[in-house]
């Protein structure tokens, strides 16, 4: 709880048994619940979050990265949460910096933080992050600022934090099942003026971080494209 207001964390997985563990004990003593949504794992994902104390929400069969948000957002919002913080359970991103992602939205500087990982080309790829995804990375979160007009070092991260009224107020429902689903959360709350902000999270890239292969990365940066072209020709579209 921070200043009265419940946070809850919310973990989008798929085969995450083999971090999920390490995520969870690294969360700060502030976050009041943690709800896991399981796309239906091969793993032991569900035992070990059961195991855990944590709440499971679980997929019938697997329906995609978006859709597994969107399950997310909706359970935090059932359950009262006043912060919600995304982050996914492949020990990628520092669990305990959501005390700070909390803290920014609490205190109202922020209705928005994201992680962002790219804090220097260096830091990035000692990290372990792929060359390509580097490069990809940073060309399309330029081609999405000149978009947007905002100046953020990514767009792209999997560690997010929102206020209670910025999921009340964007159509996050209508938005894709796959991956592109956090580029459009963006634009939705750009057109509604929310304010974000950012903070650095160092890069963890090993064998067990979830990341998709070249050819997925393709489609979701061809995606991405297509998603920054529609709100450049139709901003009042993301409004809504």
């Amino acid at each position: 709880m921070y200043k009265g207001q419940k946070i809850v964390v919310v973990l989008p997985a798929y085969n995450a048994a083999k971090t999920l563990a390490l995520t969870v004990h690294g969360l700060p003593s502030e976050v009041d619940e943690i709800i896991l949504v399981d796309d239906h794992s091969q793993d032991e994902t569900i035992a070990i979050a059961t195991e855990l104390g944590l709440t499971v929400l679980r997929h019938a069969e697997t329906k995609g990265y978006g859709a597994n948000q969107k399950t997310c957002y909706q359970a935090a919002l059932d359950h009262e949460a006043d912060i919600i913080v995304m982050i996914h359970p492949d020990y990628q991103y520092d669990p305990y910096l959501v005390k700070y992602f909390a803290a920014f939205l609490g205190d109202d500087y922020f209705d928005v933080m994201l992680g962002t990982r790219i804090r220097s080309r260096r830091e990035a790829l000692a990290g372990g992050m792929p060359s390509y995804k580097y490069l990809a990375n940073r060309f399309l979160s330029i081609i999405e600022n000149m978009v947007s007009g905002l100046n953020l070092s990514e767009w792209h991260t999997g560690m997010r934090a929102y206020k209670r009224e910025v999921l009340l107020n964007i159509n996050w429902l209508k938005n894709s099942d796959d991956f592109v689903f956090d580029s459009q959360v963006l634009f939705q709350i750009v057109a509604k003026h929310y304010r974000l902000g950012e903070i650095p999270v160092p890069v963890k890239y090993f064998p067990e971080a979830s990341s998709i292969n070249f050819r997925r990365s393709l489609k979701y940066g061809l995606a991405t494209l297509g998603v920054a072209a529609s709100y450049l020709f139709n901003k009042s579209r993301w409004r809504g």
